[in-house]
């Protein structure tokens, strides 16, 4: 059963593809939709805007404010008023009195940000054929979120709203009709990034070699001749390599699943981790099995028969287990000892400390530990799952370093989680059914992997009976895709009316309007809610953490979520953006 941890989220529905109507604007149309349809449920709405100039537009009006509050300090500290050029990057341009300068470029900005916000307001093409709609009950919600609300499928198209802190702004305000063809062209970019990665990585693997040393630099062959270099080459070079070379891949990942536009962080980061976990199987996994260092078996692999495949494999694997124990090694364990140190975030705040760090904000926002990144560290560690399934009836001596890694991981992600990293949303569980899946995938490849070993082995008599345990895998998964994943993706409307029922009868006055009317705004909107001279447009996505979430466990000044449910809590009322209140019985 899925948990409900957030009551806003299980009230909320986000409706896109709103049809288009000419005697109505989309919030009069989405109101009467849902008067009409929803007329004992319906409670309030708030269209979407595409407001991703404003929010450039305040992002470098927090910028200039950041860097006068520099040059105000530097004054205090010198007494002097310093001076800075107008031109590309401070190198060129006339020499102008560095307060009076951002003084001025903040005000012009603060006209255009008014100007900008009323355009948006009042402008009909700023609205988007979406709205957040928000419901008196969990049972309205749910059956508004779950079911199909036209004749027309491809019309008024309904899901659950992503918590307010997950939602990522800049995409709903892409057309809901692009967003299939953005997704089919990052289809075909990643096929591509993925098999035609294997090329460089098949150069670099072959250059860390000492076979490719020797052939490429000669005049390297005394040193290589040394026992401790050509033990590090032959042990770690290959897999320090590889790390390297895939160091860049996470944020291009990440970029790509941008560009289709998903409207919520925790969906951004699920389909960067399937991918990431795609290309390691293809590029990490097969690849160093199958491809070598010049393809030659890859050629082969190609040009045999369909049924002497598991042969091939079952005859390459056991070859590559000292590398993989080594990458484990490298990767794994090195990784897990860095997730200690926090190495990286260490190094990261250094380098900003010496060339970004101006004020207090600066150094705040550079020591923040950011959330524990589940579209890298969750497909690692499915990486390792599947090595040490495939292993453990091939070459079992991997396993040991399998178990170590798994343990080590256990405890510092434990601790991390705890003590150091923030919750940046909650989702509600929506990374297991992918988890699942590439469980059910390591089962697959591994019992292949056993049949072609046995294969191998003069053992083919057994191969017959084996091929029984990928059909019963794949059954499985099947089940429990029909019966569990559902569980995961819709809300029970039973579960729906026992919550409602509890929640009338030990809260009958609780204000969920007073909440609802801002919880969905947009951040630059919410800045209006403060007086635009002082820098409170950093407190727009602040404000989202005020959803009724379970808390964390490490109080966070920042990042802690506030108390849930006051009862007859209110909140400052905001401009009309597009928001409908319907009166409540």
């Amino acid at each position: 059963m899925k948990l409900d941890v957030l009551f806003l989220v299980l009230e909320v529905v986000l409706v896109r593809n709103i049809p288009p109507d000419p005697d109505e604007s989309v919030s009069e149309l989405v109101e009467h939709f849902f008067l009409v349809n929803h007329p004992d449920n319906y409670l309030s709405h708030q269209v979407v805007y595409n407001a991703n100039k404003l929010a450039k537009l305040v992002k470098k009006k927090k910028k200039l404010q950041n860097w006068l509050v520099y040059y105000q300090n530097k004054v205090e500290r010198t007494s002097e008023r310093p001076q800075i050029k107008t031109g590309f990057l401070g190198l060129c341009g006339n020499k102008v009195d560095a307060i009076d300068h951002h003084n001025t470029e903040i005000d012009k900005l603060s006209k255009e940000i008014a100007l900008e916000r009323d355009n948006v307001s009042n402008d009909p093409k700023s609205i988007m054929p979406a709205a957040f709609v928000s419901f008196k009950t969990r049972w309205g919600a749910a059956v508004c979120a779950q079911t199909q609300q036209t004749r027309n499928p491809t019309m008024w198209l309904t899901e659950w709203a992503p918590e307010p802190r997950d939602i990522y702004w800049s995409n709903l305000a892409i057309p809901y009709v692009s967003l299939t063809v953005r997704r089919l062209i990052m289809a075909v970019a990643f096929f591509f990034l993925t098999f035609f990665f294997m090329i460089p990585i098949a150069i670099v693997q072959g250059l860390a070699s000492i076979d490719g040393i020797q052939k490429r630099a000669p005049w390297l062959n005394p040193l290589i001749e040394i026992p401790f270099i050509k033990s590090f080459i032959q042990g770690f070079l290959p897999g320090i390599a590889l790390k390297l070379f895939l160091i860049f891949l996470p944020t291009i990942l990440m970029i790509m699943s941008k560009f289709e536009g998903f409207g919520s962080i925790s969906s951004l980061e699920r389909r960067a981790a399937s991918r990431y976990y795609l290309f390691n199987f293809v590029n990490i996994f097969l690849g160093n099995i199958l491809t070598g260092t010049a393809f030659e078996q890859l050629d082969s692999f190609i040009h045999q028969a369909a049924n002497e495949y598991p042969i091939t494999i079952g005859t390459a694997i056991p070859l590559k287990a000292s590398f993989f124990i080594t990458y484990i090694m490298v990767d794994g364990w090195a990784g897990i000892a860095a997730e200690v140190l926090m190495l990286k975030p260490l190094i990261i705040y250094h380098l900003k400390n010496f060339f970004l760090v101006k004020t207090e904000k600066d150094r705040e926002e550079a020591m923040d530990p950011g959330s524990i990144g589940f579209n890298t560290g969750e497909p690692r560690i499915q990486l390792y799952f599947l090595l040490g399934l495939v292993y453990a009836s091939v070459t079992p001596t991997v396993l040991p370093f399998i178990i170590v890694f798994f343990g080590l991981a256990y405890v510092v992600f434990r601790h991390q989680i705890i003590n150091v990293y923030n919750q940046e949303y909650e989702s509600g569980a929506a990374f297991w059914p992918d988890v699942h899946f590439r469980v059910i995938i390591a089962l697959i490849v591994s019992q292949i992997v056993l049949m072609g070993l046995l294969t191998t082995k003069k053992a083919a008599s057994s191969t017959p009976f084996l091929i029984v345990l990928p059909v019963l895998t794949i059954w499985f998964h099947i089940y429990c895709k029909g019966r569990f994943e559902p569980a995961f993706v819709r809300y029970p409307l039973q579960e729906a009316m026992m919550k409602d029922t509890l929640e009338r009868a030990t809260d009958p006055n609780f204000n969920l309007k007073a909440y609802l009317q801002n919880a969905y705004v947009h951040p630059v909107f919410k800045a209006s809610l403060f007086d635009e001279d002082e820098d409170e447009e950093v407190m727009s996505l602040k404000l989202e953490t005020e959803s009724l979430t379970v808390p964390t466990k490490r109080q966070s000044r920042r990042n802690t979520p506030l108390p849930s449910r006051i009862s007859g809590a209110s909140s400052p009322s905001l401009p009309d953006h597009g928001i409908r209140n319907h009166p409540e019985p």
